[in-house]
Order: C-alpha cells, then sequence, then structure tokens
C-alpha cells in the first residue's frame, strides 16, 4: 500500500510516495520526520474526499438554477397599453399566447401580424421585461367625413356609392389606396383617363379624421375611330351599328356611346361573334379588341379582328328521347331549325328551350335536351340531333336578386319561366338570363347556383348591375321634298323601375310640317307575354303644293301585341282620330270640294285594326339576307264620321350575291274601300310617295285635277302598287371604313281607281324609273343622294332628276 502525500524539497512542492517500511528503517534519529510527513499525507486525503464529496452537491445547485431560469421565462402577466377605443380583451383575443405560455418570438411574430390585420392599429409593439410582457398600439384614427373636390363630370352621390371607407369606419392606409383606384375606374368609365385623385387627410380631436379625395378630371377620352380587320360578309357600317361603342360625331354631346368604356368594349365583342354565328358564321371568332390610346391622351382607336370562318347551312335535323313514354312525334313540332336554311345558333336555343317546356308539360319536369352538334367542314353543313333525357331531380328552394337599386323585383322575377318550389333546369336558368340583359337597362347580369337546404335543392343567385335607361336623342337632316328635316326625342326604357317604355318625340320640318307623339308600353301586360300601350299624337301637314290644303290632325291609339313566334308578331288596336282640313288653296276649292275637301271641315274616325309582321333579316338597318314582311288591316265606323277598310301590304327580300354586293327588292301595295252610308273623300286615299318611284316628286304621278287645260292637285285613289329592284355595291379601291358604296335600281308602280271621278286627267299606266344611288354612311349619320330618270311617264307628271336624304341618329 502506498500513500500519496504533498511534502516539501529543496524548496518546492513535490507528491511523494511513502512505503510502510521507511519507518521503521527511520525510527531511531528521524522519528520526528517521518511523523510530520504522515501528517501532511492526511491533510492532502481529507482535501481529498472534500472535493469528491462536492460533486453532488454542485449538481444539485445547477439543476435549482436552471428551475429557477424556466420558471422566470414563463409569461406571468399581459399589459395593453395605447388602446383608447378598442379594449383589452379584443386586443388579447388576437394574441398567440397567453398567461403561462413561455415567451417565443414565433408567437410574437404571429400575434402582430393577427393585429395589424384587424385593420384597427397603424402600429404595434411588443416587448418583455422579466414576466411581463407589453403590448403597446397605437389605434387607426375613425373618419368623421367624407368628401370631393374637384368632380363636376360626376357627382358626390355617385363616387360615395362605389368607395368602401364610410364615416364612422376605420381610416386604413390600404383602404384609401384601394378606395382611390375605385373612384378612378368610375371616371375611367366615364373616359376621363387622364383623370387623377389625390387623397388628403384633415385630423381633427378625438383621434378623428375628414378624408378629402381631391380630384383632378381633366378632359374626355373618347373614341376616334372604330377599325375592323378581317371582315368580308358584313361591312364595317353593318357592325358599327352591332357593337354599342360608336365614333365620335358631331352630336356626340348628346350621348355617351363614343366614351371609351372596356366593360362596353367586352360587350361589342360578344356581341359581334353573337351576331356572325346566327348568321351563319359557326366558327365565327373575335380574336382580339384593342384600344390603342392616341400620344396626347385625349382619343382611343379601338381595333376589332375577326375570323368569319365559312358560312354554314344546317344538315340534317333529328330528335330522340330516352323517355319511353314520351312521343317524340309530338317535340318534333316545337323544332324551327330546317334543313338547309342559314345556320343560326340563336335558332338552336330557342328550339332547345320550346322542346325542354313542351317536355315539361308533358309531365316530365326534369327532363332536359342537349343538342349535339355534327360538323362537315367540306359540305359546310351543321347537324343537329337534340336529345331529350332525364335530368338529376333538383328543385329551386330560392331566387335571390341583389343589385336592382331602381329596377323592381318583379321585373327580373318575370323573366324566369320558373319559381320557387320548381325543378330546376340549367337551360331555361340560362335562357332567363339572356333575356335579362336583352332588356336594355341591365349592364350585367350573373346567375349563380349555390346549395340550398338539402341535397335536392338549390339556390339561384341573381347579381344585377342596372344601366343608364334614359336616352335624349336628336335628328337633323335635310330632304328634297321637306327641306330641312329634324326631330327631338326623350326615352325612358324603365319607367320608375318598372320595365315600361316611355318616349316623347318632337318632329318638324321648314316646309311646314310638324308632328308630337308620346307613347307609352307595357311589356308583360297582365304577366303575360303581352305589349300593351298607347300612342297620343298631333300632327301638321302644309300639303299645299301637292294636294291644294293643310291638314291637322289630332287622336290616339290602344294597342296589343303578342309574338306568334320568333320571326312572326301579331298587333291589334284601335284608333280614334279628329282631323281638320285648313288652308284650303282658293285656286283648287271648286275641284277639291268635289273631292269631299272643304276649307273648315272636321271628321272623326273611330277604327279597329290589326297587324302582321314577318322579320328574318339579318341585320335591321343594313340587311344583306332575309325577309321582311307587313301586313294591316283597318276597319273604321266603330262610331265617327267615316266608315271604310283599309290594306297595307309590304315585303322586302336581301340576297347577298357576293360578300360585298347584295340585291334588294320591295313591293308594296294598298287599297280602301267604303262601306255603309258614309262615301270616301279624297283625305282618305292614297297619294303617291317621293320613294315609291324614284325620278317623281311626290304625289308627282296618278290621277291630278284638270280644270281649263291647268293641271292642279293630285287626288287621292283607292289603290296604288309599287316595287324597287336594286344592287348595293362598295365602290373598288375605296376602304370600307369611310362608309361609301353604290346602289344601281329600277322602280315601277301605279296608282289607279281615283276617288274623284270628274274633272280629273287619269290613266292607270305604270310609272318606271332607273337610276344610280350614292350612299354614305357619314360622320353625321346615313346620307344618300339618288339620280333618277323616269322611263316612262305622262305629260302631267311631276319628275325629279335628284334626290337628296340625310339624317342622324343617336
Amino acid at each position: 500500500m502506498a500513500i500519496t502525500a504533498w511534502g516539501c524539497a529543496s524548496g518546492s512542492r513535490q507528491l511523494k510516495t511513502v512505503r510502510p517500511g521507511l519507518f521503521k528503517s527511520r525510527q531511531f534519529g528521524d522519528k520526528n520526520y517521518s511523523m510530520n510527513v504522515q501528517k501532511i499525507n492526511w491533510r492532502g486525503m481529507k482535501l481529498l474526499m472534500a472535493v469528491l464529496l462536492s460533486f453532488p452537491l454542485l449538481a444539485t445547485l445547477g439543476t435549482m438554477i436552471g428551475a429557477s431560469q424556466v420558471q422566470a421565462a414563463a409569461i406571468g402577466k399581459i399589459v395593453v397599453n395605447g388602446n383608447q377605443r378598442v379594449e383589452d380583451e379584443t386586443v388579447l383575443s388576437y394574441l398567440q399566447f397567453v398567461r403561462g405560455d413561455q415567451y417565443s418570438a414565433s408567437k410574437v411574430d404571429s400575434s402582430l401580424k393577427s393585429l395589424f390585420a384587424t385593420g384597427l392599429f397603424s402600429d404595434v409593439n411588443i416587448s418583455r421585461q422579466g414576466r411581463v410582457v407589453t403590448i403597446r398600439v397605437v389605434e387607426n384614427p375613425i373618419i368623421n367625413k367624407v368628401a370631393f373636390e374637384g368632380n363636376a363630370e360626376v357627382d358626390d352621390a355617385t363616387l360615395a356609392a362605389e368607395i368602401q371607407l364610410k364615416p364612422r369606419s376605420v381610416y386604413t392606409r390600404a383602404r384609401v389606396q384601394s378606395d382611390t383606384r375605385r373612384v378612378l375606374s368610375v371616371y375611367q368609365r366615364q373616359g376621363l383617363f387622364a383623370a387623377n385623385v389625390e387623397p388628403k387627410i384633415i385630423r381633427i380631436d378625438h383621434n378623428r379624421v375628414n378624408l378629402v379625395f381631391e380630384v383632378n378630371e381633366g378632359s374626355k377620352t373618347t373614341v376616334k375611330n372604330i377599325n375592323f380587320i378581317g371582315n368580308r360578309a358584313f361591312s364595317d357600317g353593318q357592325l358599327q351599328d352591332i357593337v354599342t361603342t360608336s365614333e365620335t360625331g358631331l352630336f356626340s354631346f348628346m350621348s355617351s356611346s363614343n366614351i371609351y368604356d372596356p366593360d362596353r368594349l367586352n360587350l361589342d365583342r360578344e356581341l359581334l361573334r353573337q351576331h356572325y354565328i346566327k348568321n351563319g358564321y359557326a366558327d365565327a371568332r373575335v380574336i382580339s379588341a384593342v384600344a390603342d390610346l392616341a400620344p396626347d391622351g385625349q382619343n382611343f382607336f379601338i381595333t376589332f379582328t375577326i375570323d368569319e370562318g365559312e358560312l354554314y347551312r344546317f344538315g340534317n335535323i333529328d330528335l330522340e328521347t330516352s323517355l319511353a313514354s314520351l312521343n317524340p312525334e309530338l317535340l318534333r313540332q316545337e323544332i324551327t331549325t330546317y334543313p338547309d336554311e342559314i345556320y343560326n345558333a340563336g335558332k338552336i336555343d330557342k328550339t332547345t328551350e320550346a322542346i325542354t317546356l313542351k317536355t315539361a308539360e308533358e309531365g316530365f319536369a326534369f327532363a332536359q335536351v342537349r343538342p349535339i352538334v355534327h360538323r362537315d367542314p367540306l359540305a359546310r353543313t351543321i347537324d343537329i340531333n337534340y336529345v331529350v333525357e332525364q335530368g338529376p331531380r333538383v328543385y329551386i328552394e330560392r331566387i335571390n336578386i341583389t343589385g336592382n337599386t331602381r329596377t323592381r323585383d318583379y321585373v327580373i322575377r318575370r323573366e324566369f319561366r320558373l319559381a320557387e318550389g320548381d325543378a330546376y333546369n340549367r337551360l331555361l336558368v340560362k335562357r332567363a338570363q339572356d333575356r335579362l340583359k336583352a332588356l336594355g337597362f341591365l349592364k350585367k347580369v350573373t346567375v349563380k347556383r349555390s346549395r340550398g337546404s338539402a341535397p335536392d335543392r338549390v339556390v339561384l343567385n341573381v347579381a344585377v348591375i342596372e344601366d343608364s335607361s334614359g336616352e335624349l336623342g336628336f335628328s337633323a337632316g335635310y330632304s328634297t321634298s321637306d327641306g330641312v328635316i329634324g326631330d327631338v326625342s326623350v326615352t325612358e326604357r324603365n319607367l320608375m323601375g318598372r320595365g315600361q317604355f316611355l318616349q316623347l318625340k318632337v318632329k318638324g320640318s321648314f316646309t311646314g310640317k310638324g308632328q308630337v307623339d308620346l307613347s307609352f308600353t307595357e311589356p308583360r301586360f297582365l304577366d303575360q307575354n303581352l305589349a300593351a300601350g298607347f300612342d297620343l299624337f298631333h300632327r301638321i301637314a302644309d300639303l299645299s303644293d301637292t294636294l291644294g290644303y293643310e291638314k291637322i290632325e289630332t287622336g290616339g291609339k290602344l294597342r296589343l301585341s303578342m309574338p306568334l313566334n320568333d320571326e312572326l308578331r301579331l298587333t291589334t288596336y284601335y284608333r280614334f282620330s279628329r282631323r281638320e282640313i285648313t288652308d284650303v288653296n282658293l285656286t283648287e276649292a271648286t275641284e277639291l270640294a268635289k273631292q269631299g275637301i272643304i276649307n273648315g271641315d272636321i271628321e272623326i274616325t273611330s277604327a279597329v285594326g290589326y297587324g302582321l309582321t314577318y322579320d328574318t333579316r339579318n341585320h335591321l338597318r343594313k340587311p344583306t339576307r332575309g325577309l321582311y314582311g307587313s301586313m294591316a288591316q283597318e276597319f273604321a265606323g266603330v262610331g265617327g264620321d267615316k266608315q271604310y277598310i283599309r290594306t297595307y301590304l309590304e315585303g322586302r327580300g336581301y340576297h347577298p350575291i357576293t360578300d360585298k354586293i347584295t340585291f334588294a327588292s320591295r313591293v308594296k301595295a294598298g287599297h280602301i274601300s267604303g262601306w255603309g252610308s258614309k262615301s270616301l273623300i279624297g283625305t282618305d286615299g292614297f297619294t303617291s310617295s317621293a320613294d315609291c318611284v324614284r325620278g317623281f316628286e311626290a304625289g308627282g304621278f296618278g290621277p291630278r285635277t284638270v280644270s281649263g287645260g291647268v293641271f292642279g292637285s293630285a287626288v287621292g285613289t283607292e289603290a296604288f302598287a309599287c316595287a324597287t329592284a336594286e344592287i348595293r355595291f362598295p365602290f373598288p379601291c375605296i376602304p370600307d371604313n369611310l362608309g361609301l358604296s353604290g346602289a344601281i335600281f329600277a322602280d315601277a308602280g301605279l296608282m289607279f281607281d281615283p276617288i274623284l271621278s270628274t274633272d280629273i286627267v287619269d290613266d292607270d299606266t305604270i310609272r318606271a324609273s332607273v337610276g344610280f344611288g350614292l350612299l354614305w354612311d357619314s360622320p353625321m349619320g346615313p346620307l344618300r343622294m339618288d339620280f333618277a330618270y323616269a322611263l316612262q311617264e305622262e305629260n302631267h307628271d311631276q319628275t325629279q332628276l335628284f334626290s337628296f336624304g340625310a339624317q342622324t341618329k343617336f
């Protein structure tokens, strides 16, 4: 055994090992020395033992210190400072930690994001001191008032309705920036793309602010020119009639259609596509609609790029059904698409709707109709197979309507052929949406479906954006027969939000003619597909140059019309009028008296009548294909002074010779016959109009009074007929966008069976003429000049070589 101890040697401390035998060998003489070494070694052993025993104590102390540090990291208290309106509990509810949680940077970061996201605070700070966490907030101010300055084109109410910040709402920079963009969008829709909006705040007491939007409107940005690229079947002028955006013209101040609006441009793009697919061009696409702003920032140049594709016709038309008890022959009667007809996507939609309704009437409420289209590009035909099958059993629980601040709910609901509780049919909902868009006073219509209270229930949410329904119209022009002419009209298409039509129109000319008309129409009379209305009129016509007298007529008409199908419409009416003859030409008074025309004479007419109209034209103002026909009959004698039956017929046809050349034809005829005890007088008859046979003045051919070899005024007849054939073509080497085109025509007509049979010159020979016309879609509106040469005339006729007419509509 060896014992280690500390000893001293040569003045230094050394570690020595002492063996037991050493003490015995040195017990004599070295006794004291040995004992000292032994004492020193025992002290070293005690020191060593103390060190060893200290390790458990140090471990215990370290554990106590760590526990105290962990205890210090736990959150003991949360304090909220700086809040004035917001309660402490509200602030604490957005924190991601609570008392007792450990304080961590990730939870603090999440809490900061949550508090800023509320929009209640402009600044938030989270700090810790010991176990106390302090939340310091700076609240966003409350808006006391919102004002607009510098706005002249758009009123305060319109701008206030557009923004989201309102009085007593919380002010935030993000919301102000968002509302600034909204105000700018309002001005852009008004064509003011140079407008600038700068928001400013005025601080007041109690942490409140007044928010002011300072507006610099700039000048309006209008549409200078509209161009079409790729159109062959329809001219630029025809397509400009389809789109709602118009070029800036002389009278553009009367309308806003020349103001650039991106939403309107999107609508125009869809209108162009619909126009093409309804006129045979099934592959037509509007590739782009680009609006380029001029360098001066004042005008836009709009370009529509169109890919027309080829003209298609309907091929084979068939119908099949998977419903065993449903008779397909009954459904085939509803088909309006026929083989070899020009393809029309609109007819497919209407046929599908008609079959769906017929199927529902037969007791199959959940049936659905799918038109399956097979296209043959080589033959350019499209086969249609209408497939009727069972659809899902889903019912309409509720129809919600939003966005109609002016239009009443029932005006929108009546366009749906569905009601709450009915079977849901996707097609009928789509057709209702199309009908709403066609009303003319809803800018945008969306219908979305959401789940109802049960799996077989759906809720229809109809959201609408209303458009302006009022319109101020103005027209002006000149014609060789009437001189300077013009009219002013005020139209309201959604009267008091009821969907009713009201128009007041005033016409006049420098030749003494004048007219005032007031028209009212209820489009859904008795909530049926009937249009009912009335017309009031007052007319003054100075006919002294042609007929030898002036006529003043005042009256009104009650009418009721209904569609018989997509192309045919029936109108019935009752008419009452008071007619007075004044200013009879003294030199012709005797001859006029023979026709029953006496100065100061007053006649009352009470009549009923009807009219049938058939229309398949592809364009209302500039058709290139289709037919138009009308027939009207009036029966006078339901009281009053007149007893007659008047019939009027007119037919027009249009056929494209090429993509640019169109053949147009027209025939019209009329007949009147008296009945009962009251005879016809001269004012009841027909006289020739200037457009019946061009080359002759109004009343320029037909029977005429004669006295002493001098020809007098025209005499009314019991019948007339006239016909026109015309070829319309563009001028070569002249761009289409100039709107210039030409026409060659041939006219023929006759007036026969004069009411006055004595002291007249009369022959029922046909009058004929040929001529050339110049047509121009000018910035002021359509102009037409005709040069006509009378091929067949009589010596008492009144001819004219040149006629000119102009009128502009807005």
